[in-house]
């Protein structure tokens, strides 16, 4: 069914007039004519009766205008929603955020997002680095700001966003607050706090080995709040990235000999065409005046 025929057939209902249906429809009378007659062929039936300079809508008319005009109706309801989902009016897009990247270092972005794209819905999902690739490639979430050791998949698309120093958090009075940096060596004999989600635990634990830096394990907690509390409480250290969200009562000093990073990049499914809205997001995020490292040429 043609749709043009369904706005010619309700323009004549609402005129009673083909001559007038068809001035509205920007179309000549015996263009509508020939449309209206197709329409009726392909239904069964007469649609209008006319009669000299009258014209009717017939019991099948009647019966059919209720459905062609719910059908013009949800058409236009269609367009209207694609185009304010084309210009940024109305969309929605999903960001996956590693779970150890602080929520300070974010604000930025989003709130920038925020005002030059107030139509669009942004919504946050947090997980560890293997579940946000998993949700990548399942189209779960659009885009998401992470770092893997390991590096991506050929089949995940990366762009570096900044690099990120991993630091010591220890409790105020401790011994390292009277040092610019701390070696790997130096942990050798600390109580140690693992903060099981970070995605360079392992990476982390082979430099310390290589160092000959055994700190006892005391506690482990998925939580970052967790284990933030209990390096301001005294009961051991813990190594974090340096642009974590910190409580007070903890002081930070930058891992050296060997100095360890992690690259912070957003990633999206390669081949995957963007939504304007994605597109708008990731254009946002690449040229985001991301802040520099507090830490530069450290030493101990």
């Amino acid at each position: 069914m043609d749709i043009h025929h369904v706005r010619y057939f309700l323009a004549v209902c609402e005129t009673l007039n083909f001559t007038r249906a068809a001035e509205k429809c920007n179309v000549t009378q015996p263009a509508l004519s020939r449309a209206i007659q197709q329409l009726e062929e392909e239904v069964g039936g007469l649609l209008f009766r006319r009669e000299r300079n009258l014209t009717h809508v017939t019991d099948l008319g009647l019966l059919m205008k209720p459905r062609l005009q719910q059908i013009l109706d949800g058409l236009t309801e269609v367009k209207r929603d694609a185009r304010r989902f084309l210009t940024l009016e109305d969309a929605n897009v999903t960001l996956g955020i590693m779970c150890t990247i602080g929520p300070r270092r974010l604000t930025g972005l989003v709130a920038e997002f925020g005002r030059k794209f107030p139509g669009v819905s942004l919504k946050l999902v947090e997980g560890i680095a293997k579940e946000l690739a998993t949700k990548i490639e399942k189209g779960e979430i659009d885009v998401a700001i992470m770092a893997n050791p390991d590096g991506f998949s050929d089949r995940i698309e990366a762009h570096s966003l900044y690099g990120e120093r991993f630091v010591i958090a220890f409790p105020e009075q401790h011994r390292f607050a009277a040092m610019n940096g701390i070696p790997m060596r130096e942990i050798h004999g600390e109580s140690y706090l693992r903060r099981i989600n970070c995605e360079y635990r392992d990476t982390l634990s082979k430099i310390a080995d290589e160092c000959h830096a055994d700190a006892p394990l005391v506690f482990a907690s998925e939580r970052e709040d967790w284990i933030q509390n209990m390096v301001a409480g005294g009961l051991g250290i813990c190594i974090i990235p340096e642009f974590s969200a910190v409580i007070p009562g903890i002081q930070l000093r930058p891992l050296i000999d060997p100095e360890v990073s992690r690259d912070v990049s957003l990633i999206w499914m390669a081949g995957r065409r963007h939504s304007p809205a994605v597109a708008a997001l990731v254009k946002l995020a690449r040229a985001h005046p991301w802040p520099e490292s507090q830490f530069t040429s450290v030493t101990a």
